[in-house]
């Protein structure tokens, strides 16, 4: 999870098409700061770190809604889209049918949770459903934590890249230099998913996939979370970039990312 948190700190400086499609930048601009893309996956996190094994699935989604809603009160400038604005204020308000890239950014959690694969895009399905309720929406959410999942467990990228074409769909064929010459700035699965897994393929280090990803240019926030929640799945991530990271953080947020990260280390 801390792989998709940092890429959202360092790809927010580069959002709306503000960086150079270079992988020559500095890695932490002077003030880099988090979005919503780290809150609202630090509120996944928590909800299914909460959640039992056993727990139906209407619990944890009345669970997410609730724990999302909250998070976003808390934070309430962090960059949200317009109808998900809309649904953090008002508890009224359903699934709206999306197939923006949140649902992807905001997933990353599950995959270190869950210990088999249909469990984990299970509880991706969900993490997706209480918003963005779409096929696409769903499939994006699912995609990812299926990359992390495999990534982590040992999985070679060839594997990772056959699973996902056939399970999801995806074209996965075009490279970061073809992908870079016409990407802009978008905000849907469709056009965000495949691309970050791509510049996942193509680097060779946590950070170079990082590097990589903002190098496409678009909704680099989102785009390098993805991306960057599937690196750490494969090539880890250093002690110094966790550092970093628990640095830019603020501290209701960073305890929960602590939470998580210990749990994990219990669990191993």
């Amino acid at each position: 999870m801390i792989g998709a948190i940092l890429g959202d700190i360092i790809g927010s400086h580069y959002e709306f098409d503000c960086g150079s499609k270079t992988k020559d930048f500095p890695l932490f601009s002077k003030h880099p700061t988090y979005t919503d893309d780290s809150v609202m996956t630090l509120a996944v996190g928590l909800t299914f770190l909460d959640a039992q094994s056993n727990a139906a699935d209407e619990w944890i989604l009345n669970l997410l809604a609730n724990r999302m809603r909250q998070f976003g009160e808390m934070y309430p400038n962090a960059g949200y889209g317009g109808m998900f604005r809309q649904w953090l204020r008002n508890p009224d308000c359903k699934a709206y049918n999306s197939y923006g890239n949140g649902s992807a950014m905001r997933v990353s959690s599950v995959a270190w949770l869950y210990d088999d694969i249909d469990a984990v895009r299970h509880a991706a399905r969900l993490s997706a459903e209480v918003t963005h309720n779409h096929p696409e929406g769903i499939k994006g959410a699912e995609a990812t934590a299926s990359a992390i999942f495999i990534a982590r467990t040992g999985s070679s990228k060839a594997e990772i890249k056959e699973y996902i074409e056939r399970e999801f769909g995806y074209a996965l064929n075009r490279t970061c230099d073809e992908i870079r010459l016409t990407y802009h700035h978008v905000e849907i699965c469709q056009e965000t998913v495949p691309e970050a897994i791509t510049a996942f393929l193509e680097g060779d280090s946590f950070e170079d996939v990082i590097r990589t990803a903002v190098s496409l240019g678009g909704d680099c926030d989102t785009l390098i979370a993805i991306a960057g929640s599937i690196a750490e799945g494969f090539y880890g991530v250093s002690g110094n970039l966790r550092e970093e990271c628990h640095k830019r953080l603020p501290e209701p947020l960073d305890k929960v990312l602590a939470a998580f990260e210990e749990y994990l280390e219990r669990k191993a």
